[in-house]
């Protein structure tokens, strides 16, 4: 698969840093490799008891997390017979994290802490602010990147980003 001539065909330019699509969790971290591997069967698409993955650019898998974040079942991982998706006790399932733009609600004065409250693993806190809404801090430490903050937001202030894939 030629990522060049794809982004050329639909219009992008691969010189503004494109950013690798959102795989299912435990993906093969290199993209490449992954595209080979995956042969498009959807079984983990069928499995997710969430509906985050979906068909994505070319029919490969893909994580949305518009209605909903990651448990981290791992039933993609069981269902994916070409092992394109392999779990590993040391790897996460993602190196994507939150980043908090500034139409949160709270950097607008507003107070909303639904982020906070929805991230199982506390990775969102709240930092008092002297005369004004406490202010969100991700805690990247604790993140899993699960999307379920991005999933929650009223205002859609919330993307994931992984700098680790970017595409060169």
């Amino acid at each position: 698969m030629d990522l060049q001539r794809r982004h050329f065909l639909r219009g992008r330019s691969l010189t503004d840093k494109a950013v690798a699509a959102p795989r299912p969790p435990w993906a093969l971290s290199d993209d490449k490799v992954f595209l080979k591997q995956c042969t498009r069967c959807d079984a983990c698409l069928a499995v997710c008891p969430q509906g985050i993955l979906i068909k994505g650019d070319g029919g490969y898998p893909e994580v949305s997390f518009q209605r909903s974040g990651c448990t981290e079942c791992g039933q993609c991982v069981a269902a994916c017979q070409p092992r394109a998706l392999l779990r590993s006790p040391e790897q996460p399932p993602w190196s994507w994290r939150p980043v908090i733009r500034g139409s949160c609600l709270a950097s607008r004065q507003v107070e909303c802490r639904v982020c906070g409250e929805v991230c199982d693993h506390q990775a969102i806190r709240f930092q008092a602010k002297l005369g004004g809404i406490a202010q969100p801090l991700v805690q990247v430490q604790a993140c899993t990147g699960c999307g379920e903050c991005q999933a929650r937001c009223p205002t859609a202030a919330i993307t994931l980003q992984n700098p680790a894939q970017e595409i060169s």
